[in-house]
């Protein structure tokens, strides 16, 4: 079995983020890492290479700048076998539907030699929040998509996962090759060894351009994007909180019209 897992480096959600002055989101002045959501997807891919076998191979992949390396060599510490990385500086300021088209490019350029079973994303990424991009590979792909799994189960080249909501519970089945995302529901995602961080040293690493891949860098970046940013505002600092005192039984009635105020009831 072939799986691609896409994986994307995002800004520290604990660093002081910033924007560029096109409004775009700062990913090279500011610390990253392997988007936490992102993990699960490689967790569970790890899973099934280890039901299936040593015939398996986990590909990790990513589209970033130069840093977002770092987040290809986390899966690989993790325990996936190689790693892809796209960069180019062409595809700063992209949105979904570019970003889409560069990782399905990338995806059938890995799979030329061994054709893809399983292309593999978590749920959203923790930076934008999206949850659109599985949808969109399927889409490129020409693939079945199965998405928001919380559990998976195998059986060949069967698959069959259950997907929870607020209303209901769907068990949905289907038949490789296809394009899942999984939710943070999977179970944890283990941390990498001190065997597994030496043994990723080693591991294959390809680095492609645009070119490399059959992209125009026409159809990528800011420039060509479907949506834009108009305007940021800096998160205003903490300030001071009230104290509602209660004075012989008013403290609820003070309280209501506090939360009143400000719209929260």
């Amino acid at each position: 079995m072939n799986i691609i897992v896409c994986v994307k480096y995002v800004p520290d959600a604990t660093a002081d983020r910033q924007f560029e002055s096109d409004n775009t989101v700062d990913r090279v002045g500011v610390d990253g890492l392997l988007s936490e959501l992102d993990e699960y997807a490689v967790e569970q891919a790890l899973q099934l290479k280890e039901k299936a076998g040593d015939d398996t191979t986990v590909t990790a992949l990513c589209v970033g700048p130069d840093k977002a390396v770092d987040a290809v060599r986390k899966a690989l510490q993790m325990g996936a076998d190689k790693g892809i990385h796209v960069t180019d500086e062409a595809i700063a300021g992209s949105d979904y539907i570019a970003t889409s088209l560069v990782l399905a490019k990338a995806i059938e350029k890995a799979g030329s030699e061994q054709a893809v079973d399983l292309v593999m994303c978590g749920m959203a990424s923790t930076d934008a929040s999206g949850s659109v991009i599985p949808a969109m590979l399927a889409e490129r792909l020409d693939l079945p998509q199965v998405t928001f799994a919380s559990v998976i189960e195998t059986q060949g080249d069967q698959i069959r996962v259950k997907r929870d909501s607020d209303t209901a519970t769907e068990v949905i089945g289907a038949t490789f090759p296809l394009v899942l995302s999984v939710t943070d529901q999977t179970g944890e995602a283990r941390y990498p060894s001190f065997k597994g961080i030496m043994a990723a040293k080693k591991k294959p690493m390809e680095t492609w351009s645009l070119s490399d891949i059959g992209v125009d860098a026409g159809e990528v970046g800011l420039s060509v994007a479907w949506s834009e940013v108009e305007d940021t505002t800096a998160r205003p600092p903490r300030t001071a909180g009230e104290i509602v005192t209660d004075e012989e039984g008013s403290g609820a009635t003070a309280l209501t019209g506090f939360l009143a105020s400000k719209k929260f009831i």
